[in-house]
């Protein structure tokens, strides 16, 4: 990976909630993102996955500058984000856009769309009104809300799930950022109108040369959409590859356990029950010793997982696997 064509960088970054007793005392810290750290180049799609409860969420709003870090870095363009006085973050949230879960609930239930596409616009100094015109049109018109003058006027009540998740994505983009973070963009919509948002983010995304950072628990969507795939477990990231290499050849067993229970709605598939793997995710107050998916892993090395801390273990270039079973 060639360092000039890199966005983002990620470097051993830790996020803890911290734990108090009578909203006074300190008692510990929930360790939420523990040593996560990798680039994202420009105009790449990555797509960060795992079950809930991993971190995914807490490393896309620390991405965001919305969270503080407890260690490690965010570097965008050159800039280390988490040192950001005012002034330079609000330059950088007219350089990532926001993509959230819940469209409905993201979206202010007072402004009509006009409004809402406005709002990011006079936040930043974009004050004519003929260039927000053509930017919303503009916008509108790529995500498919036709004509767009019978939508501008309207509230996001007036829309469907799908019609609201693009106004949010209109949103996220108005600004011509240059990295989109999308959480769970369609876990909220109907399936029949799931697809055909991730193309039209997609889509976007390619037109417009925008680094795209995809959240998901999902793996059966991850092929639409990315380049690249991290799988995070309990705070930590236990795969990394090429998205079809993963998918083709998963190697840390957590990342094996999620390719098993992608649903596969056939009638065949009826007569079987996904093998999962026993147990709960770890309280991430009081983490397992050694490897935090050992409790789980029906390959584990007893006397080694359940002691140390695993390694990364490049394959080769391209991917890479936190695993002890890959040692050699």
């Amino acid at each position: 990976m060639q360092e000039k064509s890199v966005l983002l960088r990620v470097e051993n970054l830790k996020v803890y909630y911290e734990l108090k007793k009578f909203g006074l005392i300190h008692v510990g810290y929930v360790k939420a993102v523990e040593g996560v750290s990798f680039t994202l180049n420009k105009g790449e799609a990555l797509s960060i996955v795992g079950e809930s409860g991993c971190g995914k969420t807490t490393l896309a709003k620390t991405i965001l500058g919305l969270i503080r870090p407890f260690a490690g870095k965010v570097v965008f363009d050159g800039k280390d984000i988490t040192q950001l006085d005012r002034k330079a973050r609000l330059w950088y949230s007219s350089q990532v856009g926001f993509v959230q879960q819940d469209p409905y609930g993201a979206l202010p239930p007072f402004m009509t769309v006009k409004r809402i596409l406005q709002e990011p616009m006079l936040i930043h100094g974009i004050r004519d009104p003929k260039e927000q015109m053509a930017r919303m049109t503009k916008i509108l018109t790529e995500l498919k809300m036709t004509p767009v003058e019978d939508f501008l006027g309207k509230f996001p009540h007036m829309l469907s799930g799908g019609q609201q998740q693009r106004v949010v994505i209109a949103r996220a983009t108005i600004l011509n950022p240059k990295l989109i973070v999308a959480d769970e963009p369609v876990s909220m919509l109907d399936a029949s109108v799931r697809v055909e948002i991730l193309q039209l983010l997609r889509q976007l995304q390619k037109e417009h040369g925008i680094a795209l950072i995809y959240i998901t628990h999902d793996l059966s969507t991850v092929s639409y959409f990315s380049e690249r795939i991290i799988v995070m477990y309990a705070g930590w990231v236990v795969e990394e590859a090429p998205t079809q290499k993963l998918l083709d050849n998963p190697l840390h067993p957590y990342t094996k356990a999620l390719l098993e229970a992608i649903s596969d709605p056939t009638a065949e598939n009826l007569k079987t029950f996904k093998r999962v793997p026993p147990g709960e995710p770890p309280n991430l107050v009081n983490p397992p010793s050694g490897c935090r998916f050992h409790p789980r892993c029906e390959m584990r090395i007893d006397g080694l997982c359940d002691k140390e801390k695993p390694e990364y273990f490049w394959i080769d270039d391209q991917q890479r696997v936190l695993c002890w079973l890959y040692k050699r």
